[in-house]
């Protein structure tokens, strides 16, 4: 895969604005940078996370409770810690924040529990074409994607409803690349799972989904600020 730029940004939902806010900001440190609306009632709230972006997706109804998704744990690399700090946010998001290096941890890490580790691997390997980085992990740029056997993984994970992706909690990863149509149908083509077809959003970007074996979501985008002018 030929990434656009070298780190995954990361989505959550919530209807928790302000609590959620403070928690982000002022716990953990993360600067704002933009608000943009994301249709439906949802105000993607956008902060600055070492290179990556973490998407505050606030709803303004009330969220389906669909269960958790398989994306367990945000690691943050920050410059002088000398000691980890495990935090949990508002809706219970876990986020630990790291001295840089940790397991390989320069910017971020998503930590992810799976059903089936040899499925994840062949998933990150053969099919999003990402490079290994440890025993059970991946590189995507600067982002470690790790991840480890969960027996507790709900079955609903996997239920095709687009609705699961608007669940409270850690929803999506995205990647950008050069070429969102060309990208998606390659992932399609080597086993992938459809999320949505792509879709352009105003002159900002071109977007789709996929979703990895347990139905995780993955959102590729071609921005336009990264790419340039979007195709049509």
């Amino acid at each position: 895969m030929k990434l656009a730029k070298d780190r995954v940004d990361f989505g959550l939902y919530t209807n928790e604005r302000e609590r959620m806010l403070a928690f982000w900001q002022q716990e953990v440190g993360l600067p704002f940078e933009e608000t943009l609306p994301a249709g439906g009632g949802v105000h993607q709230l956008r902060h600055g996370m070492n290179g990556s972006v973490m998407k505050i997706n606030h709803s303004r109804d009330a969220l389906p409770e669909v269960g958790p998704s398989g994306y367990r744990e945000l690691w943050i690399a920050r410059p002088g810690l000398i000691a980890e700090r495990r935090l949990v946010d508002p809706d219970g998001n876990r986020v630990r924040l790291v001295p840089p290096g940790t397991e390989g941890v320069e910017g971020i890490g998503l930590r992810l529990g799976v059903r089936d580790e040899a499925a994840q691997h062949h998933f990150y390997a053969d099919v999003l074409g990402l490079p290994a980085s440890g025993e059970r992990s991946y590189r995507a740029g600067n982002t470690i994607l790790s991840f480890a056997r969960d027996p507790d993984i709900p079955a609903d994970v996997v239920d095709g409803n687009n609705q699961k992706m608007r669940g409270p909690g850690y929803r999506y990863m995205t990647i950008q690349v050069w070429d969102v149509d060309a990208t998606h149908a390659e992932v399609l083509a080597r086993g992938g799972m459809e999320g949505h077809a792509p879709l352009t959003l105003g002159k900002v970007a071109r977007i789709s989904f996929v979703r990895d074996p347990d139905g995780n979501w993955i959102e590729l985008s071609q921005r336009a600020s990264l790419t340039g002018a979007l195709p049509g």
